[in-house]
C-alpha cells in the first residue's frame, strides 16, 4: 500500500460523504429515531458504496464505468422511486412513545438485533450504488488531483482510502447525533421525520423526473 494515497483518498472519500443530501438525511433521521448502531450500519453500506465506485474508477475498469453510465436512467428511477417510498414511509412513520427518545423503548431494542442492522445497511447500500454519476465524481476528482493512472497498488490504495475517509464521516456524524437523542423529545422526532421525509422524497420525485426526461 502507498501512504500518501491512502491519505488522498480518505481526504477525498471524506469529502464526498460529507456533502449534504438524502442519504445524510436518512442516517440522521435513523440514527435519532433508531440509535448509533442502526446509523453506523447505514453509514457502513455508504462507505462500502463509495468505495466500490471509487474503486472503479481509480482502476480504470471502463467497461464497468460505461455499462454503469449506460444504465443511469434506469438506476436513476428505480433509486428515485426507492427515496420516495423511503421519503413517504418516513412521513406517515408513528410518533415514538416517550422513552424512544432516549434509547429506553422496546421497540427501539428491536431495531439494533441483527436483522434490523442488516436492513438498514443493505437499503443504503442499494440506494447509494443506483447513482452510478457518482463513479464519474470519483473520476474527475482523481484525474484533478492526479491519482488517476497509479497502477493496481496505486488504485488499491486509493480504493481503501475512499472507504476510511467515507467511513470516518459516517462514524463522526453518528456520534454526534446520537448524542443529541436524549434531547429529542417524540413532538420533536415527530418533526424530524416530516422535515427529513419531505426532503427525501423531493430528492426523489427529482431523480424520477430526471430519468425520464434525461
Amino acid at each position: 500500500m502507498e501512504p500518501h494515497l491512502i491519505l488522498r483518498g480518505l481526504v477525498i472519500g471524506f469529502g464526498i460523504a460529507a456533502a449534504v443530501g438524502p442519504i445524510s438525511i436518512l442516517t440522521i433521521r435513523r440514527t435519532l429515531a433508531s440509535g448509533f448502531l442502526i446509523g453506523l450500519a447505514s453509514g457502513l453500506g455508504v462507505a462500502i458504496a463509495d468505495a466500490t465506485y471509487g474503486g472503479v474508477a481509480a482502476f480504470g475498469v471502463t467497461a464497468v464505468s460505461d455499462a454503469l453510465v449506460g444504465l443511469r436512467r434506469p438506476l436513476g428511477l428505480i433509486g428515485g422511486a426507492f427515496l420516495v417510498w423511503l421519503g413517504v414511509r418516513t412521513l406517515l412513520a408513528a410518533t415514538p412513545a416517550a422513552g424512544a427518545a432516549n434509547g429506553t423503548d422496546e421497540t427501539d431494542a428491536a431495531e439494533v438485533r441483527p436483522r434490523g442492522l442488516l436492513t438498514a445497511f443493505a437499503s443504503i447500500l442499494g440506494l447509494t450504488l443506483t447513482n452510478p454519476m457518482t463513479i464519474l465524481s470519483f473520476a474527475a476528482i482523481f484525474a484533478g488531483v492526479g491519482v488517476a493512472g497509479t497502477g493496481p497498488l496505486g488504485a488499491a490504495s486509493i480504493t481503501l482510502g475512499v472507504f476510511l475517509g467515507s467511513m470516518s464521516w459516517w462514524i463522526v456524524l453518528t456520534t454526534l447525533v446520537s448524542r443529541l437523542r436524549s434531547r429529542v423529545t417524540p413532538r420533536r422526532l415527530r418533526l424530524v421525520n416530516v422535515g427529513s421525509g419531505l426532503i427525501v422524497a423531493a430528492f426523489g420525485v427529482g431523480a424520477v423526473v430526471s430519468g425520464i426526461v434525461g
